[in-house]
């Protein structure tokens, strides 16, 4: 088995998809439209859907916010340097919820960002294999 993608259901595909690839660096990888049950599917990742996880933006027409709840928390996506990675996504438009540094209780360096539909994307900078959290 292997993890295919992870489903998000948006209110502004078009901001959406603008988000994840404009300002996160993800590549649209394909985009399909349903007339009969009123809804649209875009997939964006950083590598080919066969390779690696992604993932499937949802935009059911008409909807445009949705509650998003208490049971889910964030994605997670590893980076370089995260000063660099929030510094470029500032700049770009991006709104960084929790500034970069130490995650609590450890030494691991950590920010989030927040997507046009306010779900988290924790962003983790990338230690030596040796390292721990």
């Amino acid at each position: 088995m292997r993890m295919l993608h992870t489903m998000l259901r948006v209110g502004d595909l078009d901001k959406s998809i603008a988000f994840y690839t404009e300002i996160l660096g993800m590549k649209l990888l394909r985009q399909s439209e349903n007339a009969e049950y009123k809804y649209t599917l875009a997939f964006v990742g950083y590598g080919e859907e066969h390779d690696t996880a992604v993932l499937e933006l949802t935009y059911n027409w008409g909807v445009d916010n949705y509650d998003l709840g208490t049971a889910f928390g964030h994605i997670a996506l590893e980076v370089d340097n995260i000063y660099e990675a929030c510094d470029k996504i500032r700049a770009k438009g991006g709104v960084i919820s929790r500034e970069p540094g130490p995650v609590k209780g450890g030494a691991t360096n950590i920010a989030f960002v927040r997507d046009p539909d306010n779900y988290a994307i924790e962003l983790i900078e990338k230690k030596a294999k040796y390292d721990t959290l």
